[in-house]
């Protein structure tokens, strides 16, 4: 059987060209977990946020039962990290890191249930008690129609694609959505998808798909 690498089939979703491109984005599932803070404290809610969101994902991943018994079921590889982020007070200046506020998400495959997520639950609960599962969730993702583009180098240097993404917009006579609302209810972010672990990649090759919603 094929192992389905999502950056691959989906290449309009991860793999944009480094300038701005509209896109409606589709409803996935995710595991999501909430937390706030500086993402750099080793002592903070982030590292410990992502920990889980892979302990998790590999536990569903590797697990024989849910291979053999999953009606639909695929080999793929792990999709990518990625985070909604925003600030306290809905302040826009991204230099203070000790204000922020993010959702950390990993997308899931199209049979992944809820049920699957909670065995997920109990097996991680089981091996690493260090974790705190209750802070995971699993829910469909709507994001609906965004605008992304391909941001290559440092974190602290995202604002350079963000103004281009600003600048697209404008000349679309779109809007940018950011802190508006959808048909559920929720609020629509700054969304990044990171393609590059920065612990083994070159910081001015590091790539992230940066999202931006957006209405007409």
């Amino acid at each position: 059987m094929e192992k389905i690498d999502y950056k691959k089939k989906y290449k309009e979703l991860y793999l944009p060209k480094t300038e701005p491109v509209e896109i409606l984005v589709p409803e996935m599932k995710f595991i999501m977990v909430d937390g706030k803070g500086n993402p750099n404290d080793e002592d903070g809610e982030y590292p410990k946020a992502i920990e889980l969101l892979y302990a998790l994902s590999y536990t569903i991943k590797m697990n024989k039962e849910i291979k053999k018994e999953i009606e639909g079921y695929f080999d793929y590889v792990v999709p990518p990290l990625e985070g909604l982020w925003w600030l306290q007070d809905d302040d826009m200046d991204f230099s203070k890191k000790d204000k922020y506020i993010w959702t950390s998400m990993i997308r899931q495959p199209e049979f992944i249930t809820k049920e699957i997520f909670e065995f997920s639950c109990n097996e991680v609960k089981k091996k690493k008690p260090n974790l705190d599962v209750s802070k995971a969730r699993f829910e469909a993702f709507n994001e609906g129609l965004c605008v992304q583009c391909m941001h290559i180098g440092s974190f602290d240097e995202e604002y350079k694609t963000t103004e281009k993404i600003d600048k697209f917009i404008k000349e679309n006579n779109l809007m940018n959505d950011i802190c508006g609302v959808n048909e559920e209810g929720k609020i629509r972010r700054h969304h990044e998808i990171y393609l590059s672990d920065p612990r083994r990649v070159n910081i001015e090759k590091m790539k992230t798909v940066i999202r931006h919603p957006i209405r007409r």
